[in-house]
């Protein structure tokens, strides 16, 4: 429980705050009541969807100093409940509305049905983007030329086989954005390639910082292992795996603070599950966690593309990624039964 502590205080908190939102909003007993309990409903749900992005985060934070990972517990989560939760649907309001962030917070607080009108009509370009930059993290891993260890072999070692090709994951996805794009109206398909190559120059961009900032060296992760580096990689992660999350909320509440407080507490239960499986070496134990976690990716990655024309439930996505992972966790303890002179 020690890794969860300031999770539960930091529950407590947003908790808190949902009570005096609810009272300003309703000014009742049951209104309170119903707001503290769509912010634990919003934090369970992040949590259930996001454990995925956990192990993948673990995978790199394995890698960094004591220090990166605490500022990634600390700094990183106000940029994941500040950011991302917050400010980064007021941005995609005011850039779709042609709206200043302060008139997009009002929007958001005076006519939150308008609100959440236009961020979903955003839908298409935020799914090209995140879609395209977790697709970009999978095929990474996969298509490594010197991976050696395979949990579904007959397909992992025909990718590694692939891998051997330059830049060939960055062809499969552009070859994804494009067939995705020969379905849609004009205008939508323009926004979606526009939105997925942002999505391909960001990935690019963050694996760039950290091999301009350390000396090459192999990472199963294949990011540059530096604090800095690693640092951004995992909030650009962090933020493709939250758009579809951001959005789903808006089901259970239009308030943009409701919702930030209640996937907030959801985003700080990961940061510490994260920090669990480094400090345990839960990764190191289980051989094929890491394999499960960036297949789960993957899916989410073409769920994402594939939601851009029909509606996929967050239970869907969370119940895909979650057997995924299920599974790769009992192949591991498995294998370590088999083997158990090399554990």
């Amino acid at each position: 429980m020690k890794y969860f502590r300031g999770s539960f205080v930091f529950t407590l908190i947003c908790l808190c705050l949902a009570a005096l939102l609810g009272y300003h909003m309703t000014g009742t007993p049951t209104g309170i009541l119903s707001v503290v309990f769509i912010c634990l409903v919003l934090g369970i749900l992040e949590v259930s969807l996001s454990f995925d992005n956990a192990v993948v985060n673990a995978t790199v934070l394995t890698n960094m100093s004591d220090v990166w990972q605490r500022r990634f517990l600390t700094w990183g989560v106000l940029i994941a409940v500040f950011g991302m939760r917050l400010l980064f649907p007021l941005i995609i309001v005011g850039f779709a509305a042609h709206l200043g962030p302060v008139s997009a917070l009002m929007l958001a607080i005076e006519h939150p049905d308008q609100y959440t009108h236009i961020l979903s009509g955003a839908h298409t370009a935020i799914m090209g983007f995140g879609g395209s930059f977790l697709a970009m993290v999978g095929l990474k891993y996969f298509l490594d030329a010197e991976k050696e260890v395979h949990w579904i072999t007959v397909i992992e070692q025909q990718l590694t086989k692939l891998g051997k090709l330059e830049a060939i994951e960055i062809g499969i996805v552009l070859l994804a954005l494009l067939a995705m794009s020969q379905f849609m109206p004009a205008a939508e398909a323009f926004n979606f390639i526009v939105a997925g190559l942002s999505g391909l120059v960001a990935f690019i961009a963050v694996e760039a910082i950290g091999t301009i900032l350390e000396a090459p060296e192999e990472t199963t992760t294949a990011v540059a292992k530096t604090g800095l580096g690693a640092f951004l990689y995992l909030e650009v992660m962090d933020a493709s795996f939250s758009f579809d999350g951001v959005i789903g909320a808006f089901a259970l509440s239009t308030n943009l603070f409701v919702i930030a407080l209640g996937l907030g507490i959801g985003a700080m239960f990961v940061r510490s599950l994260t920090i669990m499986l480094v400090k345990k070496g839960t990764l190191a134990e289980y051989r094929y966690l890491e394999h499960g976690a960036f297949w789960a990716i993957l899916s989410l990655a073409t769920l994402m593309f594939v939601s851009v024309y029909h509606d996929i439930p967050e239970v869907i996505t969370g119940l895909i990624g979650a057997a995924l992972i299920g599974i790769a966790a009992y192949s591991s303890i498995r294998w370590n039964k088999l083997n158990p002179e090399v554990n």
